[in-house]
C-alpha cells in the first residue's frame, strides 16, 4: 500500500525550505554569503523561523529518503536502484553545476561581495570551475543521498536483513532514547567551513530511516504518541530559541549541542507520527505538489537569490515586501524552471536526472 503521508512530508518539508531561505536570505545574525538584514529593527524576530524548523527539517527528508530506500529495494534489484539513484542525485549534482547551476554559482558569488576580486587573475576556465562548484548550493543534500544510498547497498550484502528485522522491535522508549546517538552522531564526520555536510547526523538518520521506520509497526506506536512527542517537540523548540536565538545556530557549538539534536530528533518523531495520523492522503493538490516537490527544491534558491541581489538588498521597497516577493520569485523559479528545464531532453537528464520521459519524484 502506498504510504502518501511520505509523499506529503516530502513535499511540505521543500516548501519549509523555499520559506527558510527567504527569511535566511536576509537574516540578522550576521551569516555571510546572503544579501543581509534590510530592517532597521535592532532585533529581527522574523529570523525565529529559521531556530523553529532549522534543527529538523533537513533531518527529517534524509529519514524519509531512508524510508523510501527500504521500499525502492523491495522493488528493484541493487544494480537497478544505484543506477536509478545515480541518475537522480549523481548527476544533477555534478554535471548539473557545469551545464545549468553555474548561474547559481555567479550570484551566490556577487552575493558574497568580494568573491570575484579575490580570483580576478585567476585564468577563465579556472574561474568557471569555482563559479560551478559554488553553485551547489542546496544540491548537497542530493550529493549526501547518493553516497549514504551507495553505502547502503554495501551494508545489506552483509546485514541480510537482521539489522532490519530487529527494527521492527522497536518501542517508543527506544525511539525516545535514540536522541543519545543522534546527538553523538552530530558530533562527528562534520566538514569544516561547509557546515551543511554533516555526515554523522544525516548518515544516521537515513539510515534509522531503512532500518528502524521502515517498518509499519513502528510508524504505528509513533502514531498513538504523536501528539505527546509533538507537545515535547514544541518545548524543546522553545526551549532552544530562548537559549539560542541571536546565535549562529548551524555551525558549532549550538549544532551540535544537547538542545539542537533534541529537537531535532523529537520534531522528527513527532512530524512522522502526526503525518502517518492524519496525513496519509491524496488528493489533486497533494499529487501536482508531490510531481514538483524535487523540481521545486532543485530551482528555488536561484529565484530567491536572484531577487535579493538585484532587487532586495537595494532598499527599493518596504522589508515585509521583499519578503513575500522574495519568497513568491522562490516559487515562481521552482515550477517555472522545472516546467522548462523537463521539456529540454538533455538539461532534464543533465539538470534534473529524469531518463528520458520518465519522472521518478521519489528521492
Amino acid at each position: 500500500m502506498k504510504k502518501h503521508y511520505l509523499d506529503n512530508i516530502r513535499w511540505m518539508t521543500v516548501v519549509l525550505v523555499v520559506l527558510y531561505h527567504t527569511v535566511y536570505m536576509y537574516n540578522g545574525i550576521g551569516i555571510p554569503g546572503v544579501a543581509g538584514k534590510i530592517t532597521d529593527a535592532e532585533v529581527q524576530y522574523i529570523d525565529l523561523f529559521q531556530y523553529i524548523v532549522y534543527p529538523w527539517f533537513m533531518a527529517l527528508l534524509f529519514i524519509v529518503s531512508g524510508i523510501c530506500a527500504r521500499f525502492a529495494l523491495q522493488k528493484y534489484t541493487e544494480k537497478e536502484f544505484l543506477r536509478k539513484r545515480t541518475v537522480k542525485l549523481l548527476v544533477p549534482s555534478t554535471i548539473g553545476l557545469f551545464v545549468f547551476q553555474f548561474i547559481q554559482g555567479y550570484i551566490n558569488m556577487e552575493l558574497s561581495g568580494m568573491a570575484f576580486e579575490s580570483i580576478k587573475d585567476v585564468p577563465g576556465p579556472v574561474k568557471f570551475v569555482i563559479m560551478c562548484v559554488s553553485g551547489t548550493g542546496a544540491l548537497w543534500y542530493i550529493q549526501m543521498l547518493w553516497v549514504f544510498s551507495v553505502l547502503l547497498v554495501f551494508i545489506r550484502r552483509f546485514e541480510k536483513d537482521r539489522l532490519w528485522k530487529m527494527g521492527g522491535k522497536t518501542g517508543i522508549p527506544a525511539l525516545v532514547l535514540t536522541a543519545v546517538p543522534v546527538y553523538l552522531a552530530a558530533q562527528v564526520l562534520n566538514t569544516p567551513v561547509i557546515v551543511v555536510y554533516r555526515f554523522g547526523l544525516y548518515g544516521f538518520v537515513f539510515f534509522f530511516g531503512y532500518f528502524v521506520l521502515s517498518h509499519e509497526e513502528v510508524i504505528a506506536k509513533l502514531r498513538k504518541w504523536s501528539l505527546p512527542l509533538a507537545a515535547a517537540a514544541a518545548a524543546l523548540c522553545a526551549a532552544f530559541c530562548i537559549r539560542y536565538f541571536g546565535q549562529v545556530y548551524a555551525d558549532v557549538p549550538v549544532n551540535r549541542s544537547v538542545l539542537f539534536t533534541g529537537f531535532c530528533w523529537s520534531g522528527c518523531l513527532a512530524v512522522l507520527g502526526i503525518m502517518a495520523e492524519y496525513g496519509d492522503f491524496e488528493n489533486g493538490l497533494t499529487r501536482w505538489m508531490g510531481k514538483r516537490s524535487f523540481g521545486l527544491y532543485i530551482f528555488h534558491y536561484l529565484g530567491i537569490s536572484a531577487f535579493a541581489l538585484y532587487i532586495g538588498r537595494k532598499g527599493l521597497m518596504p522589508a515585509p515586501l521583499v519578503y513575500f516577493l522574495t519568497m513568491v520569485s522562490g516559487f515562481a523559479a521552482g515550477y517555472i524552471l522545472n516546467a522548462v528545464i523537463s521539456a529540454i531532453p538533455f538539461l532534464r537528464w543533465a539538470v534534473l536526472g529524469i531518463e528520458k520521459e520518465k519522472r521518478d519524484r521519489h528521492v
